[in-house]
């Protein structure tokens, strides 16, 4: 059985008992998204923008599925010790891929301010879940999308209301916890309207050994006037497979901050998809992957210019050790009339050993004529001078490694806009280019 063949049988079978768990605003997009999958099937390894990533492969297990949504029989909030130093969030979890409503925070958002269950957001406001749930993330060319979309039955929302600023930092804690091989869809909607403020901290783990698949699509709508930070922190097991996309609409002078960071994992596919619609909109695209042994992360970015005098700014980096492979496949396109358009796109990647592999694809797609546009590309080993010169300094060839790989992902982090969180990625960062695994004090759910 090919794997397309599977989740239609698995979708055409339970479609009845999925629509019972889920609220009708979900459902209202299900036939299509099913119809849309089962037109596409998954992209192949001819698929220019997948050719180093077998995703019929990654499908083809037999994962299990909890479509009656069972509860698992963990307490999340017992376990998980988030002991980043002055930092104090508002803290969120779904387990798997339903949110957890038995270890909601104290509330201490401003008024009107949701943060919470999607399942439960639909239920109540379903005007405006139905405006904004499904809108940017088509299903009708990815075909993961529209996955993700036939299965997903809860999730996560933020709505922040105009004029409205959020000062505490929402943290939302994706905890993967199975006896068996399990499959997982994740849904994240945030809404931003005009002159709110917010940042949100999602942080993925894994609690077992097992594998685990999971889909994830995150849609993100950014008010005139706006501005949102988005941190995507993942730290799960070399037993996971994660393909993300990420979806970003702006509107008029909007400013948006996208930072994604990779420090353990098996498998990652991570698609990000930013619109700048509005004149003045600005975006800062970012993030990192440290990878050793045989883990793989996969980037592919596409941001639009389809409005005059926007700017966004993309960087992008890995640290590739062992076996490791990276991908990076960024597209930027200025659309014609979008004068005065900014775009920069870089690309940086070092190779620590001569079996690391790093394919990387800059593109940029312009059609005006009165535009500031570059892209650049740099693939390379360590210095063996500096690594000379620190040596005869008295420090030991791997310290010196380390070093070399913690100053060559510094700006990634420095674009982080949260102080606390900036500090305690760059002591992650050491710890796993030393070759450790970080771990809250505390926690039972790091491993």
């Amino acid at each position: 059985m090919n794997a397309e063949k599977q989740y239609i049988e698995i979708f055409s079978q339970c479609e009845d008992v999925i629509r019972q768990h889920a609220p009708g605003c979900m459902n209202a997009v299900r036939t299509q998204a099913f119809t849309d999958f089962e037109r596409q099937g998954f992209p192949s390894l001819k698929d220019e923008d997948f050719r180093y990533t077998d995703v019929s492969q990654a499908f083809a297990p037999d994962y299990g599925l909890n479509l009656k949504r069972l509860k698992t029989s963990i307490n999340p909030a017992e376990v998980f010790r988030c002991d980043v130093p002055n930092m104090s969030t508002q803290l969120y979890f779904v387990v798997n891929d339903s949110f957890n409503g038995d270890a909601l925070p104290e509330s201490s958002l401003p008024e009107g301010v949701y943060a919470g269950g999607m399942k439960s957001f639909a239920e109540h406001y379903p005007d405006i879940f139905t405006q904004y749930y499904s809108k940017i993330a088509k299903t009708s060319n990815d075909a993961i999308t529209a996955l993700n979309t036939m299965f997903v039955q809860d999730g996560f929302v933020l709505y922040v209301p105009q004029d409205v600023k959020v000062e505490r930092t929402i943290q939302l804690v994706n905890v993967i916890r199975s006896q068996v091989d399990v499959m997982v869809n994740r849904r994240v909607l945030v809404i931003m309207e005009p002159c709110s403020k917010a940042r949100l901290l999602v942080c993925d783990h894994s609690m077992d050994d097992v594998k685990s698949l999971t889909t994830q699509v995150v849609e993100i709508y950014v008010g005139e006037g706006a501005y949102f930070d988005y941190y995507d922190l993942e730290e799960s097991t070399v037993s996971t497979t994660r393909f993300s996309s990420l979806y970003v609409e702006q509107a008029a002078l909007s400013n948006v901050l996208v930072n994604g960071i990779t420090l353990n994992n098996g498998l990652t596919r991570n698609n990000y998809n930013i619109s700048l619609n509005g004149e003045g909109a600005e975006t800062t695209l970012c993030g990192m992957a440290i990878q050793d042994k045989n883990q793989q992360v996969d980037t592919y970015t596409h941001i639009t210019h389809a409005v005059p005098r926007c700017r966004s700014t993309e960087l992008f980096k890995n640290v590739l050790n062992d076996h490791s492979v990276g991908v990076f496949s960024g597209r930027i396109l200025v659309k014609e009339g979008a004068q005065k358009t900014e775009a920069y796109q870089t690309n940086r990647n070092m190779c620590i050993t001569r079996e690391a592999r790093m394919y990387s694809k800059p593109q940029l797609e312009i059609y005006a004529d009165d535009v500031k546009c570059s892209h650049g590309m740099t693939t390379g080993q360590l210095d063996e001078q500096a690594l000379f010169y620190m040596q005869s300094r008295g420090i030991s060839r791997e310290e010196a490694k380390m070093l070399l790989s913690v100053a060559f992902t510094s700006d990634v982090i420095e674009n982080v806009r949260l102080e606390p969180l900036k500090d305690r990625l760059h002591y992650l960062v050491e710890k796993r280019s030393r070759g450790e695994l970080a771990q809250c004090a505390g926690c039972g759910v790091c491993k």
